[in-house]
């Protein structure tokens, strides 16, 4: 078998297929709603990140496992026609990662998600080449034990590491210390310390697993990051919201974007909220992926909501 050839990425993560519908108001709990369109469409973190990578013109992989169904074609075709490398793993007789999302007329969404155990990515499924012959990592660590032998290869090789924790997972605090750019939810930073406050909660987790910078994505109050020298803040931009799914997944790829740029951190925190804001004009994970030079237009031009900081 000919070795992995060089990428800019690689994403070891999951993948979804999502199917989005189209309400015009939240479900009170017995009540029936019309809703106004539903569409089937690939999602999952890594995945989305992954592909909105390849769009603004970086070479990248993606590892992560399927089922043997319908939905993993999907997945196969995005991945193909767009020209992401893959390294796709498949579990027979089992059905792919699945989500319902409900988004109403705000762009809000609910996710009801199932997935079951078995595609969950084993660390003796995955080949070190796949990871060191890669510029950066993005890990989201839903299967902690692969994501963690994944982060070790790629710290071990001078590879730098991104995560993408929504969720504080069985066995995350093995994986953390391998991450180099941690940009969590808003409230993995105080579940880790118990501080509520930012200001001490970011320090405090960069302190304590030695992350290189450690932030949170905080929605319409932007993004905030810390770095051991001070804290840095990008509010986020207004736009007219269709679907926030996505969003953060479009996020962490901005941010890979200009972390592979050499930008500093403040115009990679810009841009990746940009980006982020930019994918919610469109339904779906990836249904608003726009092109760099229409970031940074919004950069440029656009209006931001209240500072936060």
């Amino acid at each position: 078998m000919a070795a992995p050839s060089q990428v800019d990425v690689v994403g070891v993560g999951l993948n979804a297929t999502d199917t989005l519908i189209s309400l015009p108001h939240h479900p009170e709990r017995g009540s029936k709603v019309v809703f106004h369109s539903a569409s089937v469409l690939p999602g999952g973190q890594v995945a989305t990140a992954m592909i909105a990578c390849r769009q603004w013109g970086l070479g990248a992989r993606y590892v992560g496992k399927l089922g043997d169904d319908e939905a993993a074609q999907i997945h196969r075709d995005e991945f193909a026609r767009l020209g992401v490398k893959t390294h796709l793993l498949v579990e027979p007789n089992c059905a792919s990662q699945q989500a319902f999302i409900l988004v109403d007329a705000t762009g809000e969404r609910t996710v009801l998600w199932r997935r079951d155990a078995r595609v969950a990515v084993q660390p003796d499924e995955l080949r070190p080449e796949w990871i060191t012959t890669a510029r950066s990592l993005l890990v989201d660590g839903h299967d902690t034990a692969a994501a963690t032998l994944a982060a070790r290869w790629a710290r071990e090789a001078g590879v730098p590491v991104i995560a993408d924790l929504d969720d504080l997972y069985a066995g995350v605090e093995s994986l953390i210390p391998y991450v180099d750019y941690l940009i969590a939810s808003r409230d993995i930073p105080a579940r880790l310390t118990g501080e509520s406050d930012f200001r001490k909660s970011l320090p405090a987790v960069r302190d304590r697993f030695g992350c290189r910078v450690t932030g949170a994505t905080l929605g319409q109050e932007g993004a905030i990051a810390w770095d051991g020298a001070k804290f840095h803040y990008a509010a986020a931009y207004r736009v007219d919201t269709v679907d926030t799914t996505g969003a953060g997944d479009i996020f962490h790829a901005g941010l890979i974007y200009g972390l592979l740029q050499s930008w500093p951190l403040q115009r990679q925190l810009d841009l990746a909220c940009a980006a982020a804001a930019l994918n919610c004009t469109g339904l779906g994970a990836r249904g608003g992926i726009a092109s760099i030079e229409a970031i940074e237009h919004l950069i440029s031009t656009g209006s931001r909501y209240p500072s936060a900081y």
